[in-house]
Order: C-alpha cells, then sequence, then structure tokens
C-alpha cells in the first residue's frame, strides 16, 4: 500500500463494502464483488470485478487499487495472484461476532476514521447486549439453521452465536465452531433427533425450499415442521460476516425464535 488512507479499494466480499459505506468511505472503492448489494446503490455505483471464488484479475489490475480486501482461505489464490502483480492485499478471517466487530474498527482504522469505526463497533455491541438480555430467562426453542441442503451443512460460528443472541438454542453448536463448510456436514438423522422448534435456511445464494425440506423423510414430526415454523434468511443477510448480520440477520432471527416461543403455527 503506498497511500495512507488508501484512496482505492477493492473488496471482494460484500461485508467489506457495506462496512466502508457505513462509514462514509465509499469514495475509496473503486471496485467490488458481483454479489455485493448492500446497499442497493452499489451495484450501480461500483464496477463488479469478482465473483467469490473466482476474479478478473485484469480488471482489478487496471483500476489501479492500492489495496485489495479479501476474505478467508477461498480467496487465497486471487490473493497470492495480485500479490504476485505488486498489489497490497489484506485478508480478513472473521468467523464470529468478535472477529466482526474488530473488522469494523480495523476497517475505520485503515481508512483514517477509527473513531466512527469505534462508535458503530459500539452500537452493535449495545444492542447485541440489549437483545440478549431481552431473551433473558426466556425459553429457549431449538434452531437449526441449514447453510447448505445438499450435503445439508449447518450454520458457521458468527450464526451460531447470532442464535443465541436471538434466545435461541443452536442444535448444532458443536459443530459451527468449525470453520470449514466440509466440517459442518450433518445427517437427517442428527436433526429429527435435535427436535428443532425452527428452522432457518439460507442457501447461499439459492432460494431455499421450504416444502421439500419439510418432504424429508422422517422430518414430518419436528415441531417446527408441524408448525410450519421453515424459515429463509437471505444469504445477504446473514452469511456475511458483518453489519448486515448484526442488524437485519439478527433481525430475522429474533422474528423467528419469538414466533417459536409463541407456538404460533405459520405456513411454510
Amino acid at each position: 500500500m503506498n497511500r495512507f488512507p488508501p484512496e482505492r479499494i477493492v473488496c471482494l466480499t460484500e461485508e467489506t463494502v457495506e462496512t466502508l459505506y457505513l462509514l462514509g468511505q465509499e469514495h475509496r472503492i473503486v471496485g467490488v464483488s458481483g454479489y455485493a448489494v448492500r446497499p442497493a446503490r452499489v451495484r450501480k455505483e461500483k464496477p463488479r470485478v469478482s465473483a467469490f471464488i473466482s476474479a478478473h484479475i485484469p480488471k482489478i489490475m487496471a483500476l489501479e487499487p492500492d489495496l485489495v480486501l479479501t476474505f478467508s482461505d477461498l480467496q487465497a489464490d486471487i490473493a497470492a495472484d495480485l500479490l504476485r502483480q505488486g498489489v497490497a492485499v489484506l485478508g480478513y478471517n472473521q468467523r464470529d461476532i468478535a472477529g466482526i466487530l474488530a473488522m469494523i474498527r480495523s476497517l475505520g482504522a485503515l481508512t483514517g476514521v477509527p473513531q466512527q469505526a469505534d462508535a458503530m463497533a459500539t452500537t452493535y455491541e449495545t444492542r447485541l447486549a440489549g437483545i440478549a438480555a431481552a431473551a433473558s430467562g426466556k425459553p429457549r426453542p431449538v434452531v437449526y439453521f441449514e447453510e447448505w441442503d445438499e450435503p445439508m451443512i449447518s450454520g458457521i460460528r458468527w450464526v451460531s452465536e447470532l442464535i443465541e443472541v436471538a434466545g435461541g438454542r443452536d442444535a448444532f453448536a458443536d459443530q459451527a465452531l468449525q470453520p470449514a463448510a466440509k466440517d459442518r456436514i450433518i445427517d437427517p438423522a442428527q436433526v429429527i433427533a435435535a427436535k428443532p422448534a425452527v428452522i432457518l435456511a439460507s442457501w447461499c445464494g439459492k432460494k431455499v425450499r421450504p416444502e421439500r425440506i419439510a418432504s424429508r423423510p422422517g422430518w414430518q414430526e419436528m415441531p417446527a415442521v408441524q408448525n410450519g415454523n421453515i424459515i429463509e434468511i437471505k444469504s445477504p443477510l446473514i452469511l456475511q460476516p458483518g453489519p448486515a448480520a448484526l442488524t437485519d440477520g439478527l433481525d430475522a432471527i429474533v422474528a423467528a425464535v419469538e414466533t417459536a416461543r409463541k407456538g404460533v403455527k405459520q405456513r411454510c
């Protein structure tokens, strides 16, 4: 990185895009992931230069970035290609709520607005604490979060933590500690045994089909299926470890948990 703060940033995942917009630093962004949708205007304002595990290196280089922001080992090859081109790369790897808050503060410091970033993170911390306090002492319905359907993959750590904040009990909290999706593959019989009151699904960009979930062999006796508590949360709201998960994503979980707690029957 030749300049501080960097003046030309390329963001290869959505959460850094949203964070920079919220910090008022969107003028520094010169390229984004094709999956970036928050805020909505980003799709009109910024050129798209990547998917998630692939990127158009010549397009990125043409933007003359001071810094490229990546996420996780899944973008390691992209990062390596850019580093070989002499581009500065910063790779985040947040997998829990604490990591999300640290990412926000880090980006604020990186772009010269540390106080704004700290205030934002503190606001989220206060909000999380308030929601957790409101749920304290109430029944905690069992929640099964499905990140993918074939094979069935349970939720990652920040999702599990948000379920607990919302007043639910993650059916597969132990598996959530595994960062790799392949280590969170579960058997349908495990879900049947857990007897979830709520099934939350976010199939990583693919439309969730509640009727398919409900028709799985042996699932008809689950409280979640019997009461129609099979709820899709759109991927940009919950599977991006950034502000969306701490706001709209968490709100969706809170609403689902409240519905299950009241025993209200929903339509799938």
